[in-house]
């Protein structure tokens, strides 16, 4: 594993286009701490006049906007190699700014909401800079009963430093200190595993490693089992007492309407999947038919079901093919992703020390950027491009819309990601002759309705049910946490698959559980994506002039109604149910 140094700068990412040092960034760093300090000049005050809340919300959106950078930049530099003790320091400096701004906007929302309506009404009448900042208001009247005093919120924010402490334990355990040991690839060499090329290995068409990788990956979490539940169950109890603090009825119900999501879309989304674990365990049947197997483990499960291709796409490759499969979004469109990736957007390869996954991220006024641990797969070219549709979706809301209505909801998110996947599918399945390649190509499209569609799934309803179970008052020990998962994996999966031991403790290597109540919008995303890719390649100029005004919209409406822009009713569980036809009529063509 090469060390951070040891990569070309062309196959990083820039990130002196935020901070051009670590000096400038602890001046701003400095700067948002000392102005945190000070007392809030409009404290007190808001309600007085509408200048005076005018003028109070845009200094709050100044300090956010810098502390943002100031956080992003230092996570940024610590992700690149978590070992790193000096940015270990940086990104924990970040995190105290961040919570000092917190607290010294803590008396915002608790003032903002006790302004009579008939007041407000007035402030807007008279003061027309005051209207761009109506729809935050109006959010913020929405979510007034969950709005605490100004010394709680105080307290409230003081209390989000210990509650990231679950997931940074979690993820110092799994990026940085966590060891799987070597194991000998398909050639024979000795190569250390990682979480980085763990998928890798999973993908091996000799079976022989496959199972070796998946047994030195979990014998790890195993031996660690009782530790990592304690994290999760203590990242289980911060949302709680967030939730119980805020009055919400479930820690479901906290996350949910923090989007303006109604519980129903994450319900239905659930039962419609539970009514559609027959299509699951077909294709279940047809893997183990196709791999030719007496017994089908979960190391099979990512194998190619067919034999004989080895497909590698150099990162250089990839770039091409994503360009050209994006070309049905329009000519704007594609200049800005080659522009990403001319103009250091893009983290490439895995080194030593690195995040796990990839994601997109970034700060207000600065390009977006992309974290990748590229290994030459087809899977990496969807990885690619999931994150591109992140990051042009970042691009266009950023350069639409004020600092305040930028950050999109993650509800939306997944659906710019996950569009781009359907589109690269297409694409390809169009422009690929050979027929072992086009069947390797199904097999892939079938790995994404399992993997975001059933696989997301089955990981909500994990999260619904743990957390339910801990607001009945019960412990989620390592042990019921396993009994858990491995009864889903028996439902979603059928009879048709061997439930390994190892798999009962794959929740505990899952980062986004850490982000309660957000793995279900990969697969709403997904499910909207569907129906979105097919009518722009379709040619219908109203869906793709809704899909780039869906695109700029940023969290200017609420989600719902973003996507009802692009045609798409979340409400309705019909979304779910076409997705999952056109997953039963591909499983029909194998």
């Amino acid at each position: 594993m090469p060390v951070r140094s040891e990569i070309d700068d062309e196959f990083k990412w820039a990130v002196n286009d935020l901070y051009s040092t670590d000096e400038a960034w602890e001046k701003d760093y400095k700067k948002v701490c000392g102005d945190a300090g000070q007392p809030g000049t409009y404290k007190g005050h808001i309600g007085d006049s509408s200048d005076n809340l005018y003028n109070a919300l845009k200094e709050y959106e100044n300090a956010e906007y810098v502390a943002e950078k100031v956080y992003v930049y230092a996570f940024m530099k610590y992700y690149e190699d978590t070992g790193n003790a000096t940015y270990q320091e940086m990104s924990g400096k970040a995190q105290i700014a961040v919570m000092k701004v917190s607290e010294k906007y803590a008396f915002l929302e608790p003032e903002l909401v006790s302004i009579p309506e008939e007041k407000l009404a007035d402030f807007f009448r008279c003061n027309d800079k005051l209207s761009e900042y109506r729809h935050f208001i109006e959010d913020c009247l929405a979510q007034k009963e969950h709005t605490l005093s100004e010394k709680e919120e105080a307290l409230l924010a003081k209390a989000s430093q210990m509650s990231t402490v679950p997931n940074e334990v979690f993820s110092k355990f799994n990026n940085a200190d966590v060891r799987f040991g070597e194991i000998k690839s398909e050639d024979g060499t000795e190569i250390e595993l990682t979480n980085g090329n763990y998928v890798t290995f999973m993908e091996s068409q000799n079976r022989t490693v496959r199972k070796d990788a998946f047994e030195a990956l979990y014998k790890q979490y195993k031996a660690y089992i009782n530790t990592l539940a304690s994290a999760f169950y203590g990242n289980v109890k911060q949302a709680m007492f967030y939730a119980q603090a805020r009055g919400y009825a479930s820690t479901l119900d906290m996350y949910l309407d923090g989007s303006f999501i109604p519980e129903s879309v994450y319900k239905n989304l659930i039962d419609t999947v539970n009514k559609n674990l027959d299509k699951m365990h077909r294709y279940v049947e047809i893997r183990k038919n196709a791999l030719k197997v007496d017994e089908l483990h979960f190391y099979d499960i990512y194998a190619p079901m067919v034999e004989n291709i080895s497909w590698k796409i150099t990162y250089e490759e990839a770039k091409e093919i994503v360009i050209k499969a994006l070309e049905p979004m329009g000519e704007e469109y594609v200049s800005h992703i080659k522009e990403g990736f001319d103009n250091g957007w893009v983290d490439v390869y895995e080194n030593t020390g690195k995040r796990s996954g990839a994601f997109s991220w970034g700060a207000y006024g600065t390009h977006p950027y992309v974290f990748l641990n590229y290994q030459n797969t087809l899977n990496d070219v969807f990885t690619l491009i999931h994150e591109m549709g992140h990051a042009m979706h970042t691009y266009y809301s950023n350069t639409s819309q004020p600092y305040i209505y930028a950050g999109y909801k993650i509800f939306v998110a997944e659906v710019a990601s996950t569009c781009n996947e359907a589109l690269l599918m297409q694409y390809m399945l169009k422009n690929t002759e050979d027929e072992k390649r086009r069947r390797y190509l199904l097999n892939h499209f079938y790995e994404q309705f399992k993997g975001t569609l059933y696989r997301q799934t089955m990981f909500a309803e994990f999260e619904m049910e743990a957390h339910a179970r801990a607001e009945r008052g019960e412990v989620l020990s390592a042990e019921s946490l396993c009994e858990m998962y491995r009864q889903l994996n028996e439902k979603y999966f059928g009879e048709n698959m061997v439930i390994d031991e190892e798999i009962a403790c794959e929740w505990a290597r899952i980062p986004h559980f850490y982000t309660p109540f957000y793995v279900y919008q990969y697969a709403t995303g997904y499910s909207a994506a569907i129906a979105i890719s097919s009518r722009i390649l379709a040619g219908d100029e109203s869906v793709i002039k809704g899909y780039r005004q869906f695109l700029s919209g940023g969290c200017s409406k609420h989600p719902i109604e973003l996507l009802k822009l692009c045609g798409i009713d979340m409400n309705s569980p019909q979304v779910v149910q076409d997705a999952l036809d056109v997953f039963g009529e591909l499983l029909s063509q194998w």
